[in-house]
């Protein structure tokens, strides 16, 4: 059946049968020849060059000649209209400024959808596209979908990070933050202007200073307040908004706050202030701080300790002897479970976690009372080498705990751990620690613990946590209900489990295999990486001005001993010869490769500073400190190229495509070898040697 006219849709399933495809033009073609072919389908279509193949999935992503190896066999191919043609560009770019609005939110949609290709992105900006979406929204006209398809598209344009933040008006920049301080707002809507907050605060410093003043901790803290269950993603944008304005303030402002040396009336420290406490930057500063063990405030509250544990007042300077109030005061330390007994304050001078340890246990013994005076005498009074420390244990309980929350660490936007049980309570850190420090206590009984056991009883007490919040508890009561489920027993059983699942793989025999095998996968790998380098790859220069058209390509000798490239004027359709490419790097002058924030364009002012940017940017330094500076066009590129100039260099190869590829063809390598071996033990040491022959006359003369 032939499809009508109109429809310029044309799906073909990649058979693995077909052999390694030709150039991409010659794939289109092939496509086009069935498109026209007068004794076929008559689909009457012409201009092949205004067409392109897509993926035919979520992701709808154009085929492109550095893409095209990575089609799947059985991928669904379309065959549509070509990003870089005018119908398509220029089309959505008329078609979103239609005085119709139902033409122009399906418009929207369609843009939103297809400026996550990179390839449409830069054609689309090129139109001066990003102009026409701010002063829609500058214009304040759109409202619901029409406004939230808009900032969409905003937003996944701006992601490419072609375009610099730099460039939009103080107007915009209102706009966008009268979205975030209505009370009421669509959700949609409402994301992505935190969203566009976040990134405008971390990529431009002269942004921050107007996003701050646009935003009020008045607007921020009800988006923290809302449902857990229904607005984990406007709480973690909010979030994020939190911690780029903390990053992105004046360190001099930032660290009086900290402090608490700054007026409380000046309304940004204020914000800041009220903003470290929800962000945990509070508590980053109490780890970090040393106990001095002459501050008598300091000693007063482990005095304080020991008078609600034992019930005692503090007595007179005149009551008893000197001896005999310290032996008493060590006598009580000692049974609080502190390591110095003679002086406790002494404890907490290591950090982490430094006073915040003394201020959880602090808020343990006034907020939860009864269960703080329950532990310490219970192990006071034990005779058996069986007593849990308290104070050693809250100690190492905070620090452990600082670890798993990851308090002190600077946002990563790799990380995607939302707890929203930390938003249920006022001192939510401080309940936590009080419900962990139950667990470790029951925990230290079930497995019948010494002193010496200690560090076995929190790698425990850590798993016991950590899976509790791979659950994503919504309260802490939930939380402390998950807990109750996970005893030292079960932790065991599932350990046994877990074991039994892996103890093909972990047995000794598979293991010495294995260490075999890997440095023949990572030398395959090596040479892939040289390959690639061989094959030689376009990268674009990036500045800070709008429009980026200039490109440069750089490929490795055959020979693995010197680097070509040059400038290009249009980016290659294939691979560009040596001979075109003017300047020359030998290998052997190579010193380093800096990656990220580290190379010198990522200091450039002006230079472009988005997290996508920053994760594909690398140089290479050689001599004289002279840098050759490459922006991968993406993720892939960026591995192939470190992990090959890090193989030139003799040095490991660490991108996550590498141990991708290690731990796939690994896998793939040890099944291949134990596949006779199916059902078969294999023994944990290998067989006895049997002695020698008495004499060695079975041997067969050949003579």
């Amino acid at each position: 059946m032939c499809p009508p006219s109109h429809q310029v849709s044309l799906s073909c399933s990649v058979s693995a049968e077909v052999p390694l495809a030709p150039t991409l033009d010659a794939l289109i073609m092939l496509c086009f020849s069935v498109c026209v072919c007068p004794s076929a389908f008559r689909w009457s279509l012409g201009n092949p060059e205004n067409f392109a193949l897509q993926i035919a999935d979520a992701t709808n992503f154009y085929i492109t000649e550095k893409n095209r190896n990575h089609i799947k066999n059985g991928s669904i191919l379309r065959l549509t209209t070509s990003p870089v043609s005018k119908p398509t560009a220029v089309q959505l770019h008329e078609r979103i400024q239609s005085s119709s609005m139902d033409a122009k939110l399906e418009a929207l949609k369609d843009l939103a959808n297809a400026s996550r290709d990179i390839t449409f992105a830069q054609e689309f900006i090129n139109l001066d596209g990003i102009s026409l979406l701010t002063q829609m929204v500058e214009s304040g006209t759109d409202f619901g979908d029409l406004l939230s398809f808009t900032l969409t598209a905003f937003v996944e344009l701006m992601d490419h990070g072609i375009v610099s933040w730099d460039t939009f008006s103080v107007a915009f920049i209102k706009k966008i933050a009268s979205y975030v301080n209505k009370s009421a707002m669509d959700t949609a809507v409402l994301q992505r202007s935190l969203a566009i907050l976040e990134s405008m605060v971390l990529n431009s410093q002269d942004l921050y200073y107007k996003v701050a003043q646009e935003i009020t901790i008045g607007q921020l803290i009800p988006h923290l307040q809302g449902c857990v269950e229904t607005d984990q993603d406007i709480q973690t944008y909010t979030i994020a908004v939190i911690n780029a304005l903390f990053l992105k303030a004046p360190e001099e402002k930032r660290q009086n706050v900290i402090r608490g040396t700054t007026p409380i009336n000046d309304e940004m420290a204020h914000q800041l202030y009220v903003l470290q406490v929800l962000t945990f930057n509070l508590l980053e500063d109490r780890m970090m701080t040393k106990m001095d063990p002459q501050d008598q405030a300091q000693r007063d509250i482990i005095f304080e300790l020991r008078r609600i544990a034992f019930d005692v007042e503090c007595e007179p300077n005149n009551s008893g002897s000197i001896e005999k109030r310290k032996s008493m005061y060590t006598r009580d330390y000692k049974k609080l479970g502190f390591i110095n007994h003679v002086n406790p304050a002494v404890d907490f001078t290591q950090i982490p976690p430094g006073m915040l340890a003394l201020d959880n246990m602090l808020y343990f013994a006034r907020h939860h009372q009864d269960a703080y005076i329950r532990i310490v005498l219970e192990n006071s009074s034990r005779e058996d080498k069986h007593e849990c420390p308290f104070g050693r244990s809250s100690i190492e309980l905070t620090k452990m705990l600082c670890e798993i929350l990851k308090v002190g660490e600077l946002p990563s936007e790799n990380c995607h751990d939302f707890h929203p049980m930390f938003f249920t309570h006022d001192r939510s850190f401080e309940e936590f620690f009080c419900i962990c420090i139950q667990l470790l206590n029951k925990t230290w009984k079930e497995m019948r613990a010494t002193s010496e056991d200690f560090n076995k009883v929190m790698q425990v007490v850590r798993e016991q946590i950590m899976r509790a919040l791979t659950l994503k508890p919504n309260s802490l009561d939930q939380f402390k209900s998950r807990l109750q489920n996970l005893s030292y027993t079960e932790i065991l059983k599932i350990r046994q489990s877990e074991r039994m699942n892996q103890e093909d793989f972990q047995s000794r025999p598979i293991l010495e295999l294995r260490e075999k095998i890997q440095p023949e996968i990572m030398e395959l790998i090596k040479q892939q990486r040289l390959n690639r380098l061989c094959e030689g790859t376009c990268f674009r220069k990036i500045s800070s001005r709008r429009r980026q058209d200039k490109f440069w390509y750089c490929r490795l000798s055959p020979n693995h001993k010197v680097l070509h490239y040059g400038d290009l004027e249009e980016s290659p359709q294939g691979e560009v010869p040596h001979d075109s490419l003017q300047d020359k790097l030998p290998v052997a002058d190579i010193k380093a490769v800096i990656t990220g924030k580290d190379c010198p364009h990522m200091k450039e002012k002006g230079a472009l500073k988005q997290n996508k940017v920053l994760e594909l940017a690398f140089s290479v330094l050689y001599e004289s400190d002279e840098y050759l500076n490459f922006i991968a066009p993406d993720k892939h590129e960026y591995c192939v190229w470190t992990d090959g100039l890090n193989a030139l260099l003799g040095k490991e190869m660490t991108s996550d495509y590498t141990k991708s590829d290690m731990d796939t063809l690994l896998s793939m390598e040890m099944k291949l070898r134990l596949l006779d071996l199916e059902n078969i033990q294999i023994p944990e040491a290998p067989p006895p040697i049997p002695k020698e022959p008495s004499n060695y006359d079975f041997v067969y003369d050949c003579n």
